[in-house]
């Protein structure tokens, strides 16, 4: 059986422990003083990094914890999860529900509460593959900014101590919505912070995290399929206990109005096909490229099944907002390198007035209220409020590619 955490570290990330092992260490201290006996709010927490964050924050004993995601097998393999880990220290007060964080019932699980000291929220479209027409990007948009202005309403009517929103390295130059979408988030959560304490975190791809190409390697030779992947996208990589650990120490150690990114070098990108390359040699097989889909379908289909040789596609990206490669921050931003050993930190982020995202708002309502608006229309209209947004449109999407 191939041992997933052992096999990122050995080929991935290069690390046998946490990068940020470190830095948790050294602020232990501040770390229990702000969680230990604490009340924990997580929105979608059955996702992998969600879930990794519930991890990280557990070993610092809070004294509630509730669950929101939509996902219930997820919430209840997390429960399995936790309950079977030796050393968890799982609240006696612990809760999930499989809902929305938009829902009414939301709402009154919240007021009954009368807030919690920690809330973070994990929920969102994360993938590039979520952009394809003008209805995905509604439903993007949707979820990843309009909802969660929603919540932040609620959150200044019962302040926590500290709130986290997740965003990705996509939100610096974006290219995609995706990414766009998470750069208007960070403005938005910023134009709360003088109603209550914001932190963000922009990271690395999770390596083999839900959803993700790597992870789908798994899936593929379960199904006896090809992999494919390709060959000139360069990724920043973390492991998904790290993935939590960050989102931690940003939420609990970060000022308010900071964005935190891990201290990764360039010559630490990776491409996607050296990484199924080597997923294959510890593995036992040996490649077989193939020049076509259909090529690669065949030959999975009529290997023996004691096969040593697997077959894959490689190619070069032709799809909507893939970059080439990624970035943490942008001109201009300030950055504070020496707070933390495997840490850089934004700060004083330029926060912009509230009034800018009302009128950013209303232009989305109006023109999700027409009944034939295309996606062109919602690029413009992010690229008046994000003006280096450079999206990269090529008309084909990723749910076109194995």
């Amino acid at each position: 059986m191939l041992n997933i955490n052992k096999f990122i570290g050995g080929n991935i990330t290069s690390r046998i422990t946490s990068m940020f092992a470190p830095d948790i260490e050294a602020n232990k201290e501040q770390l229990s003083q702000e969680i230990e006996g604490k009340s924990l709010l997580v929105i979608g927490g059955a996702g992998s990094i969600g879930s990794s964050y519930i991890r990280a924050m557990l070993g610092f004993k809070p004294s509630k914890l509730v669950v929101i995601d939509l996902n219930e097998n997820g919430l209840a393999e997390l429960t399995r999860d936790l309950r079977s880990t030796y050393g968890m220290n799982i609240p006696a007060e612990y809760r999930t529900y499989t809902l929305n964080f938009a829902d009414p019932i939301f709402e009154r699980i919240f007021r009954e509460e009368k807030g919690f000291d920690i809330v973070a929220n994990f929920s969102a479209h994360k993938h590039v593959r979520s952009e394809k027409d003008q209805y995905s990007v509604e439903a993007l948009i949707e979820n990843n900014v309009i909802r969660a202005r929603k919540l932040l309403d609620l959150l200044a009517e019962f302040p926590p101590a500290h709130f986290f929103c997740v965003s990705t390295d996509k939100a610096a130059n974006p290219v995609n919505i995706m990414g766009a979408s998470k750069r208007i988030m960070e403005d938005m959560i910023m134009a709360y912070s003088s109603k209550f304490k914001v932190t963000t975190a922009r990271f690395a791809n999770v390596a083999f995290s839900n959803g993700s190409l790597l992870a789908g390697f798994i899936d593929r030779m379960m199904k006896k399929q090809p992999l494919a992947a390709p060959t000139d996208v360069k990724r920043y990589f973390v492991s998904p206990e790290e993935s939590g650990q960050i989102c931690m120490l940003a939420c609990i150690l970060g000022k308010n109005g900071e964005i935190f990114f891990p201290k990764l070098g360039e010559e630490q990108m990776i491409t996607f096909s050296s990484i199924c390359d080597k997923f294959l040699q510890t593995l036992g097989y040996e490649k077989k490229e193939c020049e076509t889909d259909e090529e690669a379908k065949r030959f999975a289909a009529e290997m023996p099944e004691d096969s040593t040789i697997y077959p894959v596609v490689y190619f070069t990206s032709d799809t909507t907002g893939e970059k080439d490669y990624e970035e943490f921050y942008i001109p201009g931003e300030k950055l504070n390198m020496n707070r933390f050993s495997s840490l850089g930190v934004i700060e004083e982020v330029d926060k912009r007035p509230i009034t800018d995202l009302d009128e950013f708002f209303d232009e989305l309502d109006s023109l999700f209220a027409q009944p034939d608006f295309d996606k062109a229309e919602i690029v413009a209209a992010i690229k008046r409020f994000i003006p280096n947004f450079e999206h990269i449109e090529k008309g084909k999407n990723l749910d076109q590619k194995m």
